[in-house]
């Protein structure tokens, strides 16, 4: 596409892209933006060395004239969009790129790499947050994806109101808080429980997550207060039917005089598992394959389409996508959340080439991330996660019926477009 637009001379028309869902996941009634401070962080550091270049020349993939302009490529246009955190809905313009074709060009796969992960990933944590209630979960999914997918997971979930995550490079890289428990190899390393449960005392306190399902739950737990006392932190089951066993696993932790140590269950939970284990006496969730997959959508079906351009007077023109079930909705677009005197939303509008009108109550959606090729700050690193977070936590206040149960069906409120 470069190569073609630098021949014909139409690379360097002014253009605006648009990264947009279609549709939301069967079931789903929103999506939660994730991934753009990752996204930014990488648009500001994206250029072509001499590996890649020499790549590009040896395999012949592209001519002389192309590999000159990738050279010299850094963006230098401007980025908006929704904040991370932020719920969206269908055709929500949730990041929009303005600059030449050709800049804007060559970001798509990996502008849609992450975005798609990554507001995957939030989407499904934000579900699991809304049937954990005021319980904590945490991120656990590092041994069911890709490496740097992990780290990337472990972002999103915590931005939509995950508490922690056991991925230490996560914590790294974006500050977040990390916990962990032993597995059952630890147990197992030992010749008995109750010595695979006095290491662990001796190393991290009596404080200590102890897990007590290896061999016989009863026992473990006896064994396990017996050795810590009252002080326990807290026991984690991981298999069984939870439900009855954290009953009487509670029961029992009651009896022996600890009713301060906490119950932490994992074993595949998703959404629906989550919210089955409200009425059982658990303390939080550890959450792994199901997040980190996209708890059955492992994709957010963001494209990333031509929505306006300059013609060769230099004049903008809407340009949209006709083709059947994929068609687009030409020219700039600028978004609000419309809100009643309440605060709860009822609509999006997005006005197509102007700004919508707001009636004194609504919350524009739109914030600039880039401009002129400068990255504003607050968008990355620890801080952008932390700002995400509150975002997530505020979008979703305005949400009440997403909020109160996992509901099915169509979008939580319609986008409304108003034409120039």
């Amino acid at each position: 596409m470069l190569q073609g637009a630098l021949q014909s001379g139409a690379a360097h028309r002014k253009s605006v892209f648009e990264a947009f869902a279609r549709r939301l996941p069967d079931g789903r009634r929103y999506g939660i933006v994730a991934g753009t401070g990752r996204l930014l962080e990488g648009i500001a550091n994206f250029r072509f060395g001499e590996p890649e270049l020499d790549y590009l020349r040896r395999t012949k993939v592209v001519n002389d004239q192309t590999l000159e302009y990738l050279a010299g490529y850094s963006f230098s246009g401007d980025i908006w969009g929704y904040p991370e955190g932020e719920a969206y809905f269908p055709n929500s313009p949730v990041l929009i790129v303005e600059s030449t074709f050709a800049e804007a060009c060559i970001l798509e796969t990996y502008l849609l790499s992450v975005l798609n992960h990554d507001c995957a990933i939030a989407s499904a944590a934000s579900r699991m947050i809304t049937a954990a209630g005021n319980r904590p979960c945490i991120e656990m999914g590092s041994r069911r994806t890709h490496e740097e997918a992990a780290a990337a997971a472990a972002r999103a979930a915590v931005i939509a109101g995950f508490d922690s995550t056991s991925n230490l490079e996560a914590g790294l890289r974006y500050g977040l808080k990390t916990v962990g428990t032993a597995a059952h190899s630890f147990t197992l390393l030992h010749d008995t429980e109750r010595e695979a449960f006095e290491a662990q005392i001796s190393a991290f306190g009596p404080e200590t997550s102890l897990l007590v399902d290896t061999y016989d739950v009863e026992k473990a737990v006896r064994t396990a207060v017996d050795l810590a006392g009252d002080k326990l932190g807290a026991v984690r089951l991981d298999s069984g039917d939870l439900v009855a066993q954290a009953q009487w696993v509670r029961q029992l932790l009651d009896e022996l005089g600890n009713d301060h140590t906490k119950i932490v269950v994992t074993s595949d939970l998703d959404e629906f598992a989550i919210a089955a284990l409200q009425s059982a006496p658990v303390d939080s969730y550890g959450v792994g394959t199901s997040l980190v997959t996209g708890s059955g959508a492992p994709t957010a079906s963001m494209v990333y389409k031509l929505v306006s351009r300059t013609d060769d007077a230099g004049d903008f023109i809407s340009v949209a996508k006709a083709a059947k079930n994929k068609a687009s909705k030409g020219g700039r677009k600028y978004a609000l959340r419309r809100l009643n005197e309440r605060g709860t939303a009822t609509q999006e509008i997005v006005g197509v080439g102007h700004h919508p009108e707001d009636d004194g109550n609504d919350r524009p959606l739109l914030q600039q991330f880039v401009k002129n090729g400068e990255l504003l700050p607050g968008w990355t690193g620890p801080e952008g996660v932390q700002r995400a977070r509150r975002r997530h936590a505020e979008t979703m206040r305005e949400l009440p019926a997403v909020v109160n149960r996992l509901q099915r069906g169509e979008a939580a409120i319609p986008t409304i477009y108003e034409e120039d």
